[in-house]
């Protein structure tokens, strides 16, 4: 009973970071964590670039390719020439040294294919995706913790049987699959305007309450496909967290000392299960910027997904770049947070 008793205190303390006058602690941990983001986002962009130059050829390259398949032919004095122009026959170091300095002036470059500044490309479709996938985040978040807690807590019961099949049902079946599906339904039997997130009178219309109320309707099926099959593995997640809790010794003395059942499991339990949820927010940033591509191009969605996958595709070395540079810093950035998440959330981290 000692451990369980031990194990009770420490979780029943107060969840301040830096206790015992650590406040000078935390932050010498928060400014030693910035610094060395500066040298990983360095060796990141490095990698980045390269990997991105790796298939053979270039944007033109691949232009070229596409325009002799259909009969065009290709003077090479004018292939020359945008080559020099786009900076594209200079060394590769150099063309790195000229993008990642833009950067630093809030220049991201220039996107072949489109035409245009990368900043301009990502900021028109950065916001839609970011509605997208936070609002399929908090549904697949409502959903999972609470039928995770219920299946722990009443294991075995017809209640957890029904929703391990159903989470097992969400795991298997593929995003775009219940798209295609949902996608149908929604246009036969709803009426439901289906594909991209603005009807056709509001794809260049500006913002209005109209055009609101039109992609919030538009947004409801995205959420729902991303968001049900991110619910289907927290519920399994949770579900296994918590069982492994309510074995543990501090749960046996604290139902022994009388505390009441719902009491018990959300204070204690509960609160160290959630130690894997607070863990992903590092995958939980990049994702929210890259969406679910294969989903976001099977609905037409105008998120950044189906961009980036392009941009890959077509060797538009300046927007992939930027795209796997945001990715990375968001992942960096996750990463720290989900440290201090963690350790404001279980004393035991501090304590470690």
């Amino acid at each position: 009973m000692h451990e369980g008793v031990k194990h009770l205190l420490l979780l029943g303390v107060t969840s301040e970071i830096g206790q015992e006058g650590s406040g000078g602690a935390v932050l010498a941990f928060l400014v030693k964590r910035i610094l060395y983001m500066i040298p990983t986002l360095l060796v990141i962009s490095v990698i980045s670039f390269v990997l991105i130059q790796l298939p053979p050829g270039d944007y033109l390259t691949s232009y070229i390719a596409q325009l002799s398949q259909t009969g065009v032919v290709v003077d090479e004095a004018l292939v020359a020439a945008l080559r020099r122009q786009y900076g594209l026959d200079r060394p590769l170091y150099v063309q790195y040294f000229k993008w990642l300095t833009g950067i630093f002036q809030g220049n991201f470059g220039y996107s072949f294919e489109w035409n245009q500044p990368v900043a301009n490309l990502i900021g028109e479709r950065l916001a839609l995706t970011v509605a997208v996938s936070l609002s399929s985040l908090l549904l697949a978040w409502i959903i999972a913790l609470p039928i995770g807690i219920l299946s722990a807590v009443r294991q075995y019961s017809i209640f957890d049987y029904v929703f391990t099949f159903i989470g097992f049902l969400g795991l298997s079946v593929p995003s775009f699959m219940l798209a295609l599906v949902l996608m149908y339904f929604a246009n036969r039997y709803f009426g439901i305007s289906v594909g991209g997130l603005f009807s056709p009178e509001y794809v260049d219309a500006p913002w209005s309450w109209a055009k609101v109320v039109d992609l919030l309707q538009h947004m409801i099926i995205p959420t729902i496909i991303v968001g049900m099959s991110s619910a289907a593995g927290l519920i399994r997640t949770m579900r296994a967290n918590l069982l492994d809790q309510l074995q543990k010794p501090y749960v046996e003395t604290a139902r022994a000392k009388g505390l009441k059942k719902w009491k018990l499991v959300l204070k204690y339990p509960v609160r160290v299960a959630l130690n894997p949820f607070i863990s992903s927010i590092g995958f939980t940033l990049p994702q929210i910027v890259s969406g679910s591509t294969i989903t976001s191009v099977v609905l037409s969605l105008p998120t950044t997904g189906p961009l980036l996958h392009r941009a890959l595709l077509s060797q538009d070395m300046y927007l992939a770049g930027t795209f796997v540079m945001l990715l990375a810093c968001l992942t960096v950035v996750g990463m720290l947070l989900s440290d201090i998440l963690l350790a404001w959330l279980d004393p035991r981290i501090r304590y470690e």
